[in-house]
């Protein structure tokens, strides 16, 4: 009787001792699944991008996302819409600056090249376009910090529209435009600027 209690008494032993084995394996097992997603992973900009992005019909959430994440101020700036602005004009002045220089560059290219005539007449239009938002751009970025919606916002249109005529002018003369890339980029920053201003207190 105390043999047979005794087997019972081992075998629940080792009963338990697999059950807890098993039980820590498991464990471990689905620790080593577990996905830990840390803050750093989400973009401090997202919750904004998803409000003025989310349903544009100029830009989408990804173009805010990654405009706004190339300037080191947006890690600081929380869910401040007016300093979001304020990234997104300055962002509008570096691309038209940019692409002033650029259209510069491309025109000396051309320059005494009969062949290429209609897409020298093109840059020479944007060119003029892009200087008009250069030149404009500081009192418009003024406007946009001083939360001077009226007239921040009608200083963004006019750089939006620059940028579509810009684009607008080869498609009009059937020649590929050099500067597309850039005229996207600008008449998205502008909008975004625009939008971000919009929900600014």
């Amino acid at each position: 009787m105390a043999t047979a209690a005794a087997a019972a008494a081992s075998y629940l032993s080792s009963a338990s001792a697999i059950l807890l084995y098993a039980a820590v394996f498991f464990a471990g097992t689905h620790a080593e699944q577990t996905v830990v997603v840390t803050s750093d992973e989400v973009p401090s900009t997202l919750p904004v991008c998803k409000t003025v992005g989310g349903g544009s019909t100029f830009f989408d959430v990804q173009f805010c996302l990654e405009a706004l994440g190339s300037d080191d101020r947006s890690a600081n700036a929380g869910t401040n819409y007016g300093a979001y602005s304020v990234i997104a004009a300055d962002l509008l002045t570096a691309n038209a600056t940019s692409t002033a220089t650029k259209i510069d560059g491309l025109l000396r290219e051309r320059a005494g090249k009969d062949d290429e005539a209609t897409t020298t007449r093109c840059l020479r239009s944007c060119r003029a376009l892009y200087g008009g938002v250069v030149r404009r751009q500081p009192g418009c970025a003024a406007a946009v910090r001083g939360r001077r919606g009226g007239e921040a916002t009608r200083c963004l249109e006019t750089a939006a529209s620059a940028a579509r005529e810009c684009e607008e002018g080869f498609g009009k003369s059937k020649v590929a435009s050099p500067v597309t890339m850039e005229n996207d980029d600008a008449f998205k920053l502008a909008k975004l600027a625009v939008a971000l201003l919009s929900w600014a207190h």
